[in-house]
């Protein structure tokens, strides 16, 4: 429900904090008071449009803060919402703000975060409905019926069912309509597949042959600057030139040590590190001569690794960069024309399970329908109940269903029938307010006191079908009297049994079923015009009430106290039968 609504700077409320209890929440006062600008605001942070004129004036903006507390299928429906975008938080409470600005431009915002307008006006469709002088009414929208109906049907095993059927026929249609087009280019298809793999295997790649061929092509282009380095560092320790050669003169160095260590015991270590020093020498030479007579001087085996290097990176830029990514779509292209080869066969199993699937899905969607229409029946007598208390007699209320015909659609009532994740009904409320006009759909009403008086009818029969917790309502005693003001107290009382109710109101029999009555004034100060709102205890709504009934005085006063208590023994009455 709405818990508190701040309004800064907004039409000729400058700064207002309005704390709302659950429960029938009144608005009474003088008109141009500032009543329906509060109903504007509320819209305005729901998501609804706004103007720059709505900013009040020498300000550069105006702001809405509301702050809702959640029941449990609010809190399961905003959560659907807000956790994809990381807004949700688990605490009970959301928080919704507006801010319009002088420029023509407005941020929402959810939970202090920056939103798009869609996403805040998609989620203040599930915290509130107003009607009125907004457009924020669901029972309007056409799309909104057949869930209400179904919520007043009650039959959540038919529905659930129903739904995880047609999840699996969305499944089996899109693995059809991707078989259906691999079969358009199969043949094509199939052609390019046996050639890639075939260009492929072509290649006989082997594990790390490109690092291999890369390492011998690197020797066999540098086969000459490694044969003279090869040549110099052998002439230099074995072989010698100008200067003897480092094995020569280590050989040297070694017999004189030999004969030192002779005749002093402790130049042995010297002689033998010696002798181990020539020995390796010696090796080094050894290897180094190897080396040298194996260094290949091959272009035609450089010319083959540079082709065989060439059709690797060709295969690699072909099919995802490198060799791991060739052998991967060398086993996808095999997996794929086995596939192609047998997309016919793929076709006929496929279309064999939608086909029994959609037999499966005609069955519930016939028991939904039958359940659909039987709600539909005593929705109908309920409404029209209302409507006749509400002094609409000869109303008509009809909830109309309609089969689409598709020949791929499901076999309903002896035809071909279109479906969705809903079953095959399409459903439209429709209503007839004075004999002879027929039927039409309730957007098409054009009494402003006839469409809130069959809002008020639907709301209360829907009662228990509809989640929305807040509902508003502006203007609803438009075109009523004293006797219905009565009626649509009671009924909006009761109606705030299950959710929490605003209305704004000018009939006090009406304004005495209030839960919380708050009285709106407008003061003029420093030559400007702003909105007050006093929440009326028991002894202030009296002379409230008597200044709707007339003019405050002893009668007057004894009518609101004979009405108060009036308003008293029908709710206790009410609530002894619960």
């Amino acid at each position: 429900m709405l818990a508190e609504l701040r309004i800064q700077n907004f039409a000729i409320i400058q700064d207002l904090t309005l704390t709302f209890r659950s429960g029938l929440v009144v608005l009474t006062g003088e008109t141009g008071a500032g009543k329906s600008i509060i109903l504007d605001a509320l819209n305005a942070v729901l998501g609804g449009r706004v103007d720059m004129n709505d900013i009040r004036r020498d300000s550069d903006k105006a702001v809405i803060e509301a702050r809702f507390e959640l029941d449990a299928p609010t809190a399961e429906a905003a959560k659907a919402l807000l956790e994809p975008e990381g807004l949700w938080e688990e605490n009970g409470e959301l928080t919704l703000s507006r801010e319009i600005r002088a420029g023509g431009r407005s941020v929402a915002r959810v939970n202090g975060r920056s939103v798009s307008l869609s996403l805040q006006s998609e989620l203040g469709s599930l915290l509130a409905d107003i009607h009125g002088q907004s457009e924020h009414l669901s029972l309007l929208k056409v799309r909104h019926h057949l869930e209400l109906l179904d919520r007043f049907a009650h039959h959540e095993n038919a529905l659930n069912e129903y739904g995880k059927l047609y999840r699996q026929w969305l499944s089996h249609r899109a693995e059809l309509d991707g078989l259906l087009n691999l079969q358009q280019y199969a043949n094509d298809r199939t052609d390019m597949l046996k050639y890639q793999i075939q260009e492929i295997e072509a290649a006989r790649l082997k594990p790390d042959e490109e690092a291999e061929l890369r390492q011998e092509r690197t020797l066999l282009a540098n086969a000459e600057t490694l044969h003279s380095l090869s040549t110099q560092a052998l002439s230099a320790l074995d072989e010698g030139g100008e200067a003897p050669p480092v094995t020569d003169l280590l050989g040297q160095a070694q017999h004189a040590l030999n004969e030192l260590a002779r005749i002093d015991p402790q130049m042995t270590g010297m002689s033998e590190r010696a002798d181990q020093a020539l020995n390796t020498i010696s090796e080094i030479a050894y290897e180094l001569r190897g080396y040298l007579e194996n260094i290949e001087f091959n272009p035609a085996r450089l010319d083959q690794i540079e082709e065989r290097l060439n059709t690797i990176n060709f295969l690699k830029r072909k099919y995802g960069g490198s060799l791991e990514s060739v052998r991967a779509y060398l086993q996808n292209a095999k997996n794929e024309l086995t596939k192609v080869e047998n997309v016919d066969k793929q076709i006929a199993e496929v279309e064999q399970k939608i086909n029994r699937i959609k037999e499966e899905l005609a069955a519930v969607a016939g028991i939904l329908s039958r359940e659909r229409r039987g709600a539909a029946k005593k929705l109908e007598s309920g409404i029209e109940t209302q409507l006749r208390s509400l002094q609409m007699k000869n109303a008509r209320f009809q909830v109309n269903f309609a089969l689409v015909p598709d020949p791929d659609g499901l076999a309903l009532e002896g035809q071909r029938v279109a479906f969705d994740g809903t079953g095959a009904d399409r459903v439209e409320f429709l209503i007839e307010t004075n004999p002879g006009e027929g039927l039409k759909p309730l957007v098409k009403i054009a009494s402003g006191g006839e469409t809130s008086r069959l809002m008020l009818a639907l709301k209360h029969v829907l009662a228990e079908a509809d989640q929305i917790p807040t509902l508003v309502f502006d203007e609803i005693d438009q075109g009523i009297g004293g006797r219905v003001g009565v009626i649509v107290g009671q009924m909006l009382w009761q109606l705030g049994r299950k959710h929490q109710v605003m209305c704004v109101t000018h009939l006090p029999q009406l304004a005495a079923y209030g839960d919380q009555h708050l009285r709106v004034s407008k003061q003029e100060e420093g030559g400007r015009t702003l909105t007050h709102v006093l929440e009326l205890d028991a002894s202030a709504r009296q002379q409230e009430l008597a200044g709707m009934i007339g003019s405050v005085s002893p009668g007057t006063l004894q009518s609101a106290r004979d009405l108060m208590r009036a308003v008293a023994e029908f709710q206790g009455k009410i609530d002894s039968n619960r």
